[in-house]
This record gives structure tokens, sequence and C-alpha cells, in this order.
């Protein structure tokens, strides 16, 4: 029995230095893909990198990691005309089936999906923000994006008719569509109408509905799905092979 009881507190000493070394060899891992996905993308900021699964070291063993999370704060999308750029406020995604070489100089996930947050002040930057003509004696722009509920944008539309403003913007609920895996569309459910005066619907279109492109995302992954929310659109995003790093 006393020789059993020894056989037993030297396999739980073991069994805790093998959970500390695995714990120990996850966390300087993932340090080292932070620093590399940084590095990749030209971020301003290390990225949060978390690497689920235990035991990690049979992972590191056989060269894929299981499932990887990314977090990055203050993501700078581009836009598609090659100059300007549209910050994403939170990127998240869920790394599925990671291949990685021995010094992480390179890492591609089988599948990703995840989250991505814009704020309604970014998503404003491309809608019109001039006055436009929707009418004779009628000009309209957009002043305004908020959650409108049930995954709808309300839009504010500030309108002069006859050389007066009114008095407050005119609201409209849009819905809001992925199209292409890199376009957001923010188009009216219905036309507002400008202090009674007749106006053509394709001209306020051309005021309240817009399309925003984001590309440029992380590893090559694409839009999904979107819907508004309290402080911006959030995208869902997905992807295959998506190379993390490398």
């Amino acid at each position: 029995m006393r020789a059993l009881r020894i056989l037993l507190i030297v396999m739980v000493i073991l069994g805790g230095i093998f959970v500390i070394v695995d714990r120990v060899a996850v966390s300087f891992a993932e340090g080292e893909a932070a620093d590399r996905l940084k590095a990749t993308e030209n971020l301003a900021d290390t990225p949060d990198v978390s690497i689920n699964g235990f035991p990690f070291l049979t992972q590191l063993a056989g060269g894929t990691l299981d499932e990887v999370r990314v977090g990055i704060q203050d993501y700078e999308a581009g836009t598609g005309d090659g100059t300007r750029t549209i910050r994403i406020a939170d990127l998240r995604a869920d790394m599925n089936g990671v291949d990685f070489s021995g010094d992480f100089s390179s890492a591609v996930a089988d599948s990703a999906t995840g989250t991505a947050t814009v704020a309604y002040d970014e998503l404003l930057k491309n809608a019109t923000s001039e006055p436009g003509r929707v009418a004779p004696g009628v000009t309209a722009r957009v002043v305004g994006l908020s959650d409108g509920g049930n995954g709808k944008i309300k839009v504010a539309v500030e309108a002069t008719v006859l050389g007066a403003e009114l008095p407050e913007p005119v609201s409209v609920l849009s819905s809001v569509t992925v199209v292409d895996g890199d376009t957001v569309r923010v188009k009216a459910d219905a036309v507002p109408e400008f202090g009674g005066v007749e106006i053509v619907e394709s001209s306020v279109r051309r005021i309240t509905d817009f399309e925003q492109k984001i590309d440029g995302l992380p590893g090559g992954i694409r839009l999904d799905k979107v819907e508004a929310a309290e402080d911006g659109v959030e995208i869902t995003v997905k992807g295959s092979d998506v190379r993390l790093v490398g």
C-alpha cells in the first residue's frame, strides 16, 4: 500500500508538472502568434490570440491546432479605392484546424467564423454628405445613422424645402445587407416625404441609399451577414483556407 501511495503521489506531481509546462508552452505560442499577426497585418497594437484545447503540447507535436481565437481592435479595412479605409472597432474570429510551421512563421486555418463591428459614424462616411436635389426646390442629405430596431438602420435625412430647412430631420428605416461578400448595402424600405412636396423616388434614393465596400480583412475572410445594433452594424464574417501569418 505504501508503494502504491508513493506511485500515486509521483503521478500527481508529474501530472502537475505536465500541466504547468503545457500552459507555459501555450502562453509562449500565443505571444509568438500575436507578434507575427501584428507584423503581417501592420497593426498598431498587439492583437489578442488564444489557443484553445488541452493538452497544447500534443497539438504542437501534430502541427495542427484545434482552435485559435483572434481579437483585433480598431482594424483599418480597405474600401476598394486604394486610398480610404474604414475602421472596424472590434474584429473577432474563431479559426479551426490551424496548420502551422514549427516557428509559427506561417499558419493557415481550414475555416474561420467571426464578427466585425463598424460604428455608425464610420459607415456614414460613404453616405451622401452634400445636399442633393430630390425635387424642384427640395434638397436633402443624410446627417445620421442609428439603430432602428429589428435589425434595421434609422437614417436621418436633413431637408430644405423652398429655401427653408425643415425643423427636424426626416427619419427612414432602412434594410442593411451584404452584397458579394465585401459590401454593406443600406437601402430605405420606403422613401421619406418632405413637407408634403411631391418627389421623385429615384432622386431620393440617391441620397438615402448607399453602399460601403469593406475588404482587405485578415487572411482573406469575407463578409457574410449584417444587421443593425445599438452602437453600429454587426457583421458576421467567414472564410476557408484563412492565412493568419506567412
